[in-house]
This record gives C-alpha cells, structure tokens and sequence, in this order.
C-alpha cells in the first residue's frame, strides 16, 4: 500500500498541473444555433475568441463555467442601422444595445465617417471633435483601438462621398467627378465596407439621380457588396422608389436591400402588400433582394424631412439662411402644406399631432422635448410650420423629430417575411450623463428585445428560432461577414444568453431611456462583456470588413 502513494501523489501532481479544455463552458443551455432550426440542449465551450466545441462538454474543464440552465444560447445579434458612432467614440460600452445582445453595429445609411477631404473635417462631419482619421477604415480601426464592447462595420455613405467631390450642390457629376466617386466607392470596398449606403429622401443625396448610383454600385458589384438604400419615397411613392432600387440592383448586377422598409402614412398603408409581392417577384427573378426593419410605429429623423430640398442646397448654414429670409420662408410654408410626389413630406404623412420633437442642442429650448407640434403652435398661436421652421433656426439644428407614420398590422406582416433583418436606426447609449438631454426614439433601448418579448413571446408572430436566424446567419452572409452568425466550432464566440419568458423592452416614447431586461450575458469575441446582466467594462469588439476572417 505505501509503495502506491508516490504514484498517486504524482498522478494528482499531473492533473492538477493539465491546463483546462476550455476558457469557458457555457453549460446546460438551450441553443439556437442561428441556422432557423428547433433548438437543441448543449454546452458550448470558448477558447480565446473562438467557439472551441459544442456538444456534450461534461467531461471538459474550463476556467469559468457559466451556467445558462433554463437559458437560451444564440449567436450574438446583428443590427443591420445603427446610428452609434459618435455614442462609441464617447462610450464604448455600447450599453442600449449590449444588453440586448447585440454584438455587431454596422453603419453607414447615406453618410458615413470616411472618406473626408480637409473641408470636410469640421465640427458638422464630426462624430466627436475634429476627426483625426481620413478613410472609413482608419475609423472604425480608431475604435477597435480606442476600445469598444460591439463589434463594429460600416457601408460607404453615397452622400459622404458626393460631398466629397461635389458639396452640397444640386447637380449631377461631371464624367471626372463620377470617376473620382467611383474611385473613392473603391477604396473602401478594397478596405472591407460592406457596401454602398443611400439615404435618398435628404438633400443633399436627393440630387442624385439612379444612373449615377447604378454606377458607383457596379464598383460594389465587383466586391460582392451589397447596395443599402433608405429608398427616395416611403410613402406616395414606395412603389416607385422600390421599383428604383430593383433597377439598381439588376442594373449593376448588386446585391440590394431596403433600409427600415414601411409605408409611411395612413392613406399608403395599403400599399405594403404591393410592395412585398413586388419583392418576392424579384427575388424569384433571381434577384437579391432583401429589407430591414425596427419595430415601432412612428420613425425618427428631423425637420429636414418636413421641408423641401431646394431650401437644404450648401448644407445647414445655408439652409438656416434662407429660412431667415421672409420671401423664402413664405414659399417653404407654402410647400410644406401642400401634397406633392416631388420630395418625401414626412411632416404632412404624419400631421402636426403625429410629429414629436424630441432633440435639441439650445438648453432654452429643451423644455419643449416630447411635445408635438400642434402642442407648440397652439401654445405660440402660430401654425405648426411657422413652429417648425422657428425651431429650426433657434435650434441651428435640424432639430430631432420623432414621426407616427406606420401601421401596426404591416409591422407584424413584415416581421413574418423570411427575408426581413432587423435595425435599430438608433444610437447605442447609457440612461445617465449628457444623453438624458434628449428623449430618443425607444427603438434605441428596446428594437431587439422588443421583438423577442412583444413579437415572439408574446404575440408568437414567428417562432423564436426563425426570429434567431433573422438577426444573426440571415444578415451575416448577406452581409459577406465570415465566421460570425452561427453557433459552431470555429466561429467567433459572439455570443447573447438570455431568458425567452422574461426578456422584454421598457422604453417608450415618453420615457425611452430604460434600459432593456432578460439578457444575463454577452460575449463578443470570447470577451464576457455581460454578466449576470451587468456590464462588466470588457472591450473586446473589432472592426469587421466584409469577406475577412
């Protein structure tokens, strides 16, 4: 007996010195693999930023378990608009979207941040203070190096590089200013975007016609990159405008898709049935094309969008000018008040009860967030126009504006289309500090968890594999992102761990800044970046370029 006690002395020796399987074991879970298949119970293992194994891991070791018993497991989510930037630059943490499991943002819709020329680098092209950076890659490598928790990508913005060559002028491009365009498109598809972003209801990407985009999209064709559009018409004329980015995209041989697609105001709610078989007619033509969405009624943007585009040509100074000048300002009041097919009218889609101003830079104007302006001209005794256009040149903002357009029955229609992704078309932010100087949109705080509480728990519009699939594999590979989407061996370990019964949005329109409930943790590249539903400060996130590994 004694002459045993050497050697399991020296066996305990050897396995207490074995390094472990596994950095973590995310043990006993429910897992959603983001392929739209039934759910499966699995441990998965992660070591370094990769998805080590998935299976049966019992017998495994790992330097931190995290029990997920009773939990789902599901790849991290894409948000396919985020408007977070300038949110990232000051707070990496990401934290509205983070603790709903988003772990990639991508950007771009029409404006991005590169590439700049000098005129361009100012305060009005800045996310935060004079840029340092030049392309759109040197941006979004600056945040993976400054540190932020997402993972972050960007579309090329058509209106950044039209200003780029062109200003803010109404006019086409000479053949030497689309090449330069084209050039520019190029660099950054060579430096990994996704794609071309439009955003085509704004001046001064209105002035673009559809050849000139068909032209910078043949550049993204070549890459295998993908045409984004917030087409020119939501509502009077979504047919017409959808039917311009169906062109584009067979044209140019592009893959093609519709930022947030709705039919914005009452009388074109009824046209959403035809802008889907539209849809699914082109896609049985073999082309690729697919939308996004969020999941509210009302958008968000500005008073821009409630006045006419002429008035916007040379950018905000000159547009805050004009406005100041009583024969334009007449002509501009006119316009705003009358139908027209020629430029998208928010403000008369939605009406003065249905436009909620909820931004402004001037502190003596704040105490006005969350009214409408009905509620502000019949305070004043003026007329919401006047009011609007008063807020504009006080503000020396575009002021920002909250819209009721969309119809409740198409929101749940949409979410049912298997080629529907989803965004935010929001900030990523947290409840505390200088943010609570505005109300945003609440789709900032609660999109992603609004669909998996309201839409699937609750109203089961799709089951929740399928809702998976849409934010994660679904946009990946439209998307050309390698190696992300899917739960597999292999894979970077983004990865979201949240309760189905209890996940849930709180934001709203009167109070949007409530942070969203139910996700337990996140990791994004094997960094644990949510635990136990707290934010533990990691600041694993990366620049992602389209077809890189």
């Amino acid at each position: 007996m004694r002459s045993l006690i050497p050697t399991l002395v020296l066996v305990f020796f050897i396995s207490a010195c074995q390094p472990p399987d596994a950095d973590t074991i995310i043990r006993g879970g429910l897992v959603y693999d983001g392929s739209g298949e039934a759910p499966f119970a699995a441990d998965l293992a992660i070591s370094s930023d990769t998805i080590a194994a998935l299976g049966d891991l019992s017998d495994w070791t790992a330097r931190t378990d995290v029990d997920a018993k009773g939990l789902a497991v599901t790849p991290g989510f894409i948000n396919m608009l985020s408007w977070a930037p300038g949110d990232l630059r000051r707070d990496g943490r990401s934290m509205s979207d983070i603790v709903q499991g988003v772990t990639l943002e991508v950007f771009g819709e029409g404006w991005s941040e590169g590439p700049l020329n000098a005129s361009m680098k100012s305060e009005e092209y800045s996310v935060e203070g004079r840029p340092t950076w030049t392309t759109l890659r040197e941006f979004l490598d600056l945040l993976e190096e400054q540190g932020v928790s997402t993972n972050v990508a960007s579309f090329v913005g058509a209106t950044t590089v039209r200003i780029h060559e062109l200003g803010h002028e109404d006019r086409a491009p000479t053949e030497e200013e689309l090449e330069r365009m084209k050039g520019l498109v190029r660099q950054a598809m060579e430096e990994g975007a996704m794609g071309l972003g439009t955003s085509l209801i704004y001046a001064p990407a209105f002035y673009a016609d559809t050849e000139e985009l068909v032209e910078l999209s043949k550049v993204v064709a070549e890459y295998d990159g993908m045409y984004i559009s917030h087409m020119r018409s939501e509502g009077n004329r979504l047919l017409e405008a959808l039917e311009e980015l169906i062109t584009i995209a067979r044209e140019a041989g592009v893959k093609a898709q519709v930022y947030h697609l709705k039919a914005a105001g009452e009388s074109n709610w009824s046209k959403m049935d035809q802008a889907i078989a539209r849809i699914e007619a082109a896609r049985a033509q073999g082309l690729a094309i697919t939308a996004d969405m969020y999941l509210y009624v009302a958008g968000a943007t500005g008073l821009d969008a409630h006045m006419p585009p002429w008035v916007q040509e040379g950018g905000f100074g000159s547009w805050r000018e004009r406005l100041m000048d009583p024969e334009i300002r007449t002509r501009v009041l006119e316009e705003m008040r009358i139908p027209t097919d020629e430029w998208e009218n928010l403000g008369l889609a939605a009406g003065p009860e249905g436009i909620m101003v909820v931004g402004f830079r001037q502190d003596s104007l704040r105490y006005l967030t969350g009214s409408t302006l009905a509620d502000i001209a019949a305070e004043r005794g003026t007329t919401p126009e006047d009011v609007a256009i008063d807020l504009v040149i006080s503000d020396s903002t575009r002021v920002s504006t909250v819209y009721f357009l969309m119809s409740e029955e198409n929101v749940r229609k949409q979410i049912g289309l298997p080629w529907m992704a989803f965004d935010s078309d929001a900030g990523s932010m947290a409840p505390e500090g200088e943010n609570l100087n505005s109300n945003p949109h609440p789709r900032a705080y609660g999109n992603f968890a609004r669909l998996l509480g309201k839409y699937v728990r609750d109203e089961q519009v799709i089951p929740l594999e399928e809702a998976v699939r849409r934010l994660t594999s679904f946009p990946a590979e439209n998307l050309g992102v390698e190696n992300r989407g899917r739960l597999q061996p292999g894979y970077f370990a983004d990865i979201a761990i949240f309760d189905p019964a209890t996940i849930q949005d709180h934001a709203t329109f009167e109070k949007p800044h409530q942070l969203a409930t139910g996700m337990h943790h996140v990791f994004v590249n094997g960094g644990h970046v949510l635990k136990e539903g707290e934010h533990t400060d990691v600041m694993s996130g990366r620049a992602v370029f389209r077809g890189e590994r």
